[in-house]
């Protein structure tokens, strides 16, 4: 990382770069012997009160003081990929979102208001995608009380880590009192390399719609209610996948589904004693086949950052990184 400009480190970034993309250096711990320096990339968020706070790719927050200082500058987005499918946050979003639809939704201008009994943080939470209309304060009151009316906890979802995610909107949501339960990925690959795996599809059985035996399977939200089901029927074009297994539950089961060039991935569930057999990999392959049968070329799925073995099963299908999204809940007092 190069800060220097005639061979001495510059500081070249101010306040007025709140909203870019930085890299620094700083010192940390005494500023005396035994300090170290770091370095830190991702977006100003804010320089406050001699404080900078800089949100990296991942959603992780980082205050430095202005007195710590070494150096510093604007730097370019991250790099365009080199493989796989290229994608705008906004375009990924709106597919996932469209993959897994609340049951009741209101538009706040361009933000998205959803409540699904409270069957998962996706289907319950304000997906801010525009300019709500509103200062941003006040449009998070509205949805507090939108989400009270409904005896619902407050939530929003806001991403990090990619061109015209929502570093600022996070930081304001710290600083307004929310805070962060969870963070996952949406990572996204080429289909075709997917439907082209060496896998024994020939166990999984392919329906537009899920019965009991399925459900079985899935039940790890409990005895699945009219929310649970309207969720998992709904999108474009949908997929499940099970793989018959003992006392009649699913050794495997899993759900797609195709939205244009998209094909959206969720629900891969395998039972515990049967992992590490290949059958996940069987299951996406069958469902990547019938989805390229319908025209789709891109893949994409979401799995939270510390699930290390599903992060290692779809690193070899050739996923990867696209952005962080998290679901911020209101603190309430």
């Amino acid at each position: 990382m190069e800060f220097t400009g005639g061979g001495r480190l510059e500081i070249r970034v101010t306040s007025a770069d709140v909203g870019k993309r930085v890299s620094v250096r700083y010192v940390t711990g005494s500023g005396e012997a035994g300090g170290m320096f770091t370095d830190a990339v991702g977006v100003l968020t804010s320089w406050d009160d001699k404080v900078l706070l800089i949100t990296r790719r991942t959603g992780e927050a980082v205050r430095i003081a202005e007195s710590s200082l070494v150096a510093g500058k604007v730097v370019p987005a991250a790099p365009a990929r080199r493989r796989g499918p290229s994608a705008t946050f906004p375009e990924l979003a709106r597919a996932t979102a469209r993959a897994w639809e609340p049951v009741e939704s209101e538009a706040l201008g361009g933000w998205t208001l959803r409540a699904s009994d409270g069957f998962t943080r996706r289907a319950n939470s304000v997906l801010p995608l525009g300019d709500p209309g509103l200062p941003v304060a006040e449009a998070l009151a509205y949805a507090r009380q939108w989400y009270a009316d409904r005896k619902l906890p407050a939530y929003v979802q806001a991403a990090t880590g990619a061109e015209g995610t929502q570093e600022l909107l996070c930081a304001e949501l710290d600083r307004l009192g929310w805070r962060r339960e969870v963070s996952a990925e949406v990572r996204i690959g080429a289909l075709a390399p997917i439907g082209d795996l060496d896998a024994d599809v020939s166990a999984v059985r392919l329906s537009r719609a899920f019965d009991g035996t399925w459900l079985r399977r899935y039940r790890r939200f409990g005895e699945p209610g009219p929310a649970v089901r309207a969720l998992l029927a709904s999108g474009p074009s949908v997929w499940f996948a099970s793989v018959a297994g003992p006392d009649g539950v699913p050794a495997a089961i899993g759900r797609c589904v195709v939205d244009g060039r998209w094909a959206g991935f969720m629900a891969v569930e395998v039972a515990p004693e049967l992992r590490r057999r290949g059958l996940a990999t069987s299951v996406m392959t069958a469902l990547a086949r019938r989805a390229l049968d319908e025209g789709a070329s891109a893949a994409w799925l979401q799995v939270e950052a510390d699930n290390d073995g599903a992060r290692a099963l779809y690193d070899g299908m050739g996923f990867a990184p696209h952005h962080h999204y998290h679901h911020y809940r209101w603190a309430e007092a």
